[in-house]
Formats: C-alpha cells, sequence, structure tokens
C-alpha cells in the first residue's frame, strides 16, 4: 500500500509500545500519516532500497505491507534505533558484518530526510547526550547541580567520598551495550557508593566513572520538555526507598505520581537550556531537597514519559505530535 505525501516516519523498535501508540494515534486524529519503522526488524522485514542517478536520488522503505519513499515523509519521531535482529541461520562469523552494513544503510536512509522536520535531530541528539556537556551548560544558566567528580584514578575517588562525607553516587557517561546490561545494574543505574566499594578500585584505570554527592531528596521530577512546553511528574522519595538512589531500576515501586509545577524562572532556564542544543525534546531529571532548591542532574533526549501521561493524563503524545507537524524548521 502507498501512503501519501504527509508521512510522518515514528523510527523505534519491535518491542515499543503505549508512547508510540499514542503519538501515532495523536498524529492520526490531526490528519498525518504515521508510518512506524521498527529499526531491529532491519534488514530481516524491513526492505530499504537507495537509487543514486545523475541528477537525483532517492530511497523507498517497505515495512507490514505499507511503501513509502523519502519525498512523502514531511517529519520524523526520533524515539529508538535499536540494532538488528538476526536469526541463529547467520552464522556468527557473519553477523558483526551484516549489523555494520545494516547501520550504514541506515544512516543514509536517516541522511535522505535531512529536509524534513525532525524530533529530534540525530546530530543534536548525539550532542547533547554527553552528560558532562550537560552539566556545563546547565550550571552556565543558572541551574543548581551536583558536586561531581569524572576519574579513572582510585584516589581521586576516595578523596572526593570524603570531601562529600560519605555522601556519593556512582553513574555511567553512556549508556552499556545490550550484552553488559543483563548483569550490570549497579553500573547501569545511579547507585549508592559504600567506603568498602573504594577500597579496592584500582579498577577505575580500565574505565572512568562519574562519581556525585548524593543530594537529599523531598521528591524526585521527570520534566518532560516538548518545543516549549513543560509537562512535569514528581514522585515522593521515601515511598520508594528500596530504589536507594535510582527509582528507573526494573521492579522498583515508585508510589503514585504527581502533578507539580515549575516557577516560571525555571522554565524560562529550561528553554534558554533546549535553545543551546537546539532540541525540541528532552526529559529532564531534578531533585527537589527538603530545603526547597531544585537540582538538576542530567536530560535523556530521547528519555521516557508515558507514566506521565499513563498516570497523570499529561498531554505529551499531543505535544509531540503538533511538533512533528509544525511548518516551520
Amino acid at each position: 500500500m502507498h501512503l501519501s505525501r504527509d508521512v510522518v516516519l515514528l523510527i523505534t523498535h519491535s518491542g515499543d509500545f503505549f508512547t508510540i501508540d499514542k503519538v501515532a494515534e495523536a498524529l492520526s486524529k490531526k490528519g498525518a500519516q504515521p508510518f512506524r519503522l521498527d529499526t531491529d526488524e532491519f534488514p530481516l522485514e524491513v526492505q530499504l532500497t537507495a537509487h543514486f542517478g545523475k541528477s537525483q536520488s532517492y530511497h523507498t522503505i517497505e515495512y507490514n505491507n505499507h511503501f513509502i519513499s523519502t519525498e512523502q515523509v514531511q517529519s520524523v519521531w526520533m524515539r529508538r534505533i535499536w540494532e538488528p535482529q538476526f536469526t541463529q541461520e547467520l552464522a556468527p562469523k557473519f553477523r558483526e558484518a551484516c549489523i555494520k552494513e545494516s547501520k550504514a544503510t541506515l544512516d543514509g536512509f536517516w541522511d535522505s530526510l535531512k529536509e524534513a522536520t525532525w524530533v529530534d535531530n540525530l546530530e543534536r541528539i548525539d550532542y547533547a547526550s554527553n552528560k558532562l556537556r550537560q552539566l556545563r551548560i546547565a550550571s552556565e544558566v543558572g541551574f543548581v547541580i551536583p558536586q561531581t567528580l569524572v576519574t579513572n584514578k582510585a584516589e581521586a575517588a576516595r578523596e572526593f567520598f570524603e570531601q562529600v562525607n560519605g555522601k556519593m553516587v556512582s553513574k555511567l557517561l553512556t549508556t552499556l551495550s545490550y550484552s553488559m546490561q543483563a548483569n550490570s545494574s549497579f553500573f547501569l543505574y545511579t547507585s549508592t557508593v559504600k567506603a568498602e566499594d573504594l577500597q579496592d578500585a584500582e579498577s577505575l584505570r580500565y574505565c572512568p566513572m562519574v562519581f556525585q554527592e548524593q543530594i537529599p531528596k523531598q521528591q524526585e521530577l521527570r520534566v518532560v520538555y516538548v518545543n516549549g512546553n513543560v509537562f512535569v511528574g514528581a514522585l515522593n522519595a521515601d515511598v520508594y526507598a528500596a530504589a536507594k538512589a535510582d527509582w528507573r531500576k526494573p521492579g522498583v515501586e515508585v508510589g503514585a505520581w504527581q502533578h507539580h509545577q515549575l516557577s516560571e524562572e525555571l522554565v524560562r532556564r529550561l528553554q534558554t537550556f533546549m535553545g543551546r542544543f537546539g532540541l525540541l525534546f528532552g526529559a529532564f531529571d531534578f531533585i527537589l531537597t527538603p530545603s526547597g532548591e531544585y537540582v538538576f542532574l542530567e536530560v535523556n533526549p530521547i528519555g521516557e514519559w508515558g507514566m506521565l501521561e499513563k498516570d497523570l493524563d499529561l498531554p505529551i503524545a499531543n505535544a509531540i505530535a503538533d511538533s512533528l507537524l509544525q511548518t516551520d524548521k
């Protein structure tokens, strides 16, 4: 089936649900044609062809009996890109080469969509994903940030632990590969650091880590920014003590999300921060301290927000759909 010219490409993976469906539904209600592309299904279930000639080039893509060319795509929602999923029929010695070629082919497809409106542009997402850059710019626009140390030197980590009176957490600057995630919850999520963890920390020489002062929490906030609109969900810190330092760990009972209002000043800082990165979307994590101070932790340019729409009925999907259909780029 050929779709019309007002196609909105939704880049995701086959295990995605709720958020992707809500955005697709919102787009359909506004008269657009959502086209879901599950990146893990390429190349086995998705057919992609690129034509390059003397005067023009175009790409076509076929998936789930739907067929589009790049000329039809007016906008793109960059939700998730996953690695190809191959069956056991493919010998392991060929798997890495096939993954590499598939990624390169998709990169060419994304490039062919450079005239479309993106939420958000891949280069800007990559630029904004550096957590040290985030901390620098957050501080420059006026947010309070935690004392932070990044080091591959064990002695420096121990000194910082003393400096923050033993109230310290660790995190990574990047996400782990899928194979590492299965058994690495200590490293995957923000974790509280104890003195004994640092007694034999010489392995830091192989892999630097981020250490931050542990901020006292009254509430943790997930702040979703969509093209100037701000949606906030708050969790009371005392209702998810099992999470230790991170409510995002699987299986943690986080209690009920609550509505929360940010001051106009904080919203202005968010707008300035997002302007510095050129992003339309971001999912922020803040801590509200018992003294009423808002502390910036990080922003995820493709972060989760489904729980806020589901539990608080916040119209985030509709705001994303509006951003995808805006005429100015």
